[in-house]
């Protein structure tokens, strides 16, 4: 009889142990929740979000699955597991979620997550690999400019500092309204540069001493008419100015050359980024940074002296300028993800 409820009592206790570890996975699988979205990087370390069409949810354990061929940027996956309501992220993109199985949704066929399911594969099947390559593209775009910068002076000299400066600025005057009658509507003509130095002479045994004083009023010319540098020149010379300091040629509306080296140069760095890939059995799978930089490379100045000897030169014909070409540079750099086998 002691026996009968001896094991009366251990069959007891075994159910109820049973009941209780039933009831535990029962409530274990009814807090987990199945979310199905895109798959996508964030500024999280590590991180990942499944973008739902009802909301956002950071993935803790990502590492998990980033082995697997189907975990990249846009795969729509489905994962299942808990909310963690007491995590806490840096930036809080999403819902912090502890994903148990996650696999990839889609019409090629789904894959089982690499939480262990990976087992029922193929044996033997040989796993994906990510490996990062850095590749760069560079291209030059020829462009024709559409602005001149010229640079002109007046400069006098008297042994009076006030005849200098009043030469100085009589001629500065005649230039200036000459020059804006040359380049025609739509240029600019203003000082840009002034100054009025003593000159010494230096005796051995005595003080320098000021013979005269030298002005300069430097202008600076803008104007989109290219064909009018040289005429302008011309009729800056005849009117007083006496110093060609400099001519440049720039581009101001450059957004379409710069845009077309650009994206010639991105393309030259994701072919060789392709290359890289199809010579390592693998293929691409995403661009993970981009920087960019970009010059314009101008025409050089027109030389000083040469200036000077056309500003003598009044009786000759008009002083032939040429702008040429500008060369538009871009740069871009590439880190990729490529997928190999292993």
């Amino acid at each position: 009889m002691r026996n009968s409820l001896f094991t009366l009592r251990v069959v007891a206790v075994a159910l109820a142990l049973s009941f209780a570890v039933q009831v535990s996975a029962a409530a274990q699988t009814s807090n987990e929740l199945t979310v199905v979205g895109r798959l996508t990087p964030t500024v999280e370390a590590g991180g990942w979000l499944v973008v739902a069409e009802y909301g956002k949810y950071l993935i803790l354990n990502a590492g998990e699955f980033r082995r697997e061929t189907w975990f990249r940027e846009g795969a729509t996956v489905e994962a299942t597991g808990q909310v963690k309501e007491g995590v806490v992220s840096a930036y809080m993109q999403g819902v912090p979620f502890q994903a148990r199985t996650m696999r990839a949704r889609g019409s090629s066929g789904e894959r089982q997550s690499a939480s262990g399911q990976a087992a029922t594969g193929v044996q033997g099947q040989a796993r994906a690999a990510l490996t990062r390559v850095t590749v760069s593209g560079e291209a030059t775009v020829q462009a024709q400019p559409d602005t001149a910068i010229l640079t002109l002076a007046v400069v006098t000299q008297n042994a009076s500092a006030s005849e200098a400066q009043g030469q100085n600025a009589s001629r500065t005057d005649a230039v200036v309204r000459a020059v804006r009658a040359a380049v025609g509507a739509g240029a600019e003509a203003k000082t840009s540069g002034y100054s009025l130095q003593p000159q010494y002479v230096y005796k051995e045994g005595t003080p320098p001493s000021i013979t005269s004083y030298i002005a300069s009023n430097t202008i600076t010319v803008t104007m989109g008419d290219l064909a009018r540098v040289g005429a302008t020149i011309d009729a800056a010379s005849r009117a007083g100015a006496n110093a060609v300091n400099g001519i440049a040629f720039t581009l101001r509306r450059d957004e379409a050359p710069r845009r077309q080296a650009l994206g010639d140069a991105t393309r030259e760095a994701m072919a060789k980024a392709r290359v890289i890939a199809d010579t390592l059995g693998g293929r691409l799978v995403r661009i993970v940074e981009v920087q960019e930089s970009g010059t314009v490379r101008p025409i050089p100045i027109y030389d000083r002296e040469a200036g000077r000897v056309a500003m003598t030169a009044q009786s000759q014909p008009q002083t032939p300028i040429e702008s040429g070409s500008l060369e538009i540079h871009a740069q871009v750099q590439l880190v990729a993800e490529i997928e190999t086998k292993e």
